[in-house]
């Protein structure tokens, strides 16, 4: 076996020292990128493999090193968590042969094996059906998936929610380049909270910006946004007598949907939901808390297991109550596999100036890169609810080879 490998990274290495990247073609480009990504996993699961056997016979000890994980760290330059994550994911592989598969293969990547080993550990019916989603959903969603399973399968949210504020961290550093970081744990509601303040400023300052001809990543302007909330400061402005005074905050939103027998038994049973959009399953009492704050920032969507009601009205903009309803079935872009949260856009599936009618059943939200593609190029979601596959004109799925797709429902 290591002959084996041996051999392989030798000609790996003739591979690469005489590989030219001018020569190839787009298409050429896009395989190789695909193959390159596929070694690139398959060598990760091996190595993370042969690190957890080491771990086991001890061999970091000859080494002189403090652990497994500061063995496997200094091997391949990275931290000590990182290093212990991976052997911890390759240990649980061997209990989920069809995680183990697909990581083998090529199919998952680190980051994806890690999220789906961890569901699947406490409950591993999910494998199968996490594989699957990790081919067609963004790391944000399968991450996300990943969590409402870990809470389904833990019988006491209020111990899990004392536990996470026991522990709750602000650490702050400076790294090698100069840079200040900061890290937070706390639980997901509080999380939510703090998201939801910063969210105007950030879109204030964002707008701002793109009117004065300027782009940075929208990250930028989160940061900035946490600098001017916490201090007061006002990112490139006058602060000095005559400046003017900060414009009125827009409404910002914590999303939570709670099923009705949910909300009134206190708990949730298999099948039920209780949970913040972007920040994942709570237990109840964190939503009763923000309700008996009058937290201003709080819209909730009560529903009837995944059924959330329509509702029609003749205007061309959606209804306040609408627009909560879409905003916790997209949290992001409608797209598969598009993870964009910030600026997204509604569209109607059926064209208001042919329709009249603002139907929360034929609504989605788009990011501005999709929602262009939708409307210059004739782009367009596939039949259905919540994340889908964005298909060309020329793609059997295309709702105009089936325009029936997009009737509205029937009345009642």
């Amino acid at each position: 076996m290591c002959d084996t490998l041996s051999s392989l990274r030798e000609a790996l290495g003739r591979h690469a020292a005489g590989f030219d990247a001018a020569v190839l073609s787009g298409a050429q480009a896009q395989a190789v990128v695909e193959a390159a990504t596929a070694i690139e996993r398959m060598a990760g699961v091996i190595k993370a493999k042969a690190a957890a056997r080491g771990a086991e016979v001890r061999c970091w000890k000859g080494a002189g090193e403090r652990s497994a994980a500061s063995h496997l760290a200094r091997q391949q330059a990275s931290t000590v968590g990182q290093a212990a994550d991976a052997i911890a994911t390759a240990k649980r592989l061997e209990k989920l042969p069809t995680v183990d598969a697909a990581a083998c293969s090529g199919e998952l990547s680190p980051a994806q094996t890690a999220a789906i080993v961890a569901a699947a550990d406490v409950d591993p019916s999910a494998e199968a059906r996490l594989v699957r989603l990790a081919k067609q959903a963004s790391l944000t969603e399968l991450r996300e998936e990943c969590a409402r399973i870990k809470a389904a399968a833990c019988h006491d949210l209020e111990s899990r929610r004392r536990r996470i504020h026991e522990k709750r961290s602000l650490r702050n550093w400076t790294d090698a380049d100069g840079v200040w970081h900061v890290h937070v744990r706390h639980n997901p509601e509080v999380g939510a909270q703090l998201m939801a303040a910063l969210a105007p400023v950030r879109d204030r300052l964002f707008e701002q910006a793109r009117a004065e001809g300027r782009r940075e990543p929208l990250e930028a302007y989160a940061a900035d946004a946490l600098v001017e909330t916490v201090t007061g400061a006002r990112s490139g402005e006058d602060s000095g007598e005559g400046s003017p005074s900060p414009p009125a905050r827009p409404a910002a939103k914590i999303i939570v949907r709670v099923d009705l027998p949910t909300l009134l038994r206190g708990h949730p049973i298999e099948g039920e939901t209780c949970e913040i959009a972007g920040f994942g399953p709570v237990t109840v009492s964190a939503i009763r808390d923000l309700i008996d704050a009058a937290d201003p920032f709080l819209a909730a969507v009560v529903t009837d297991g995944q059924a959330v009601v329509g509702v029609a009205h003749l205007g061309r903009r959606p209804r306040a109550a609408q627009r909560t309803a879409l905003e916790w079935l997209y949290p992001t872009c409608a797209v598969e596999g598009c993870s964009a949260t910030a600026f997204l856009e509604i569209d109607h599936r059926v064209a208001w100036a042919d329709s009249r009618l603002t139907v929360l059943d034929l609504l989605d939200r788009l990011c501005a890169h999709h929602h262009d593609r939708k409307t210059l190029g004739g782009w367009a979601l596939v039949a259905g609810q919540g994340k889908r596959a964005f298909v060309p004109p020329d793609d059997p799925r295309h709702p105009r080879h089936s325009p029936r797709s997009h009737d509205p429902p029937a009345a009642g």
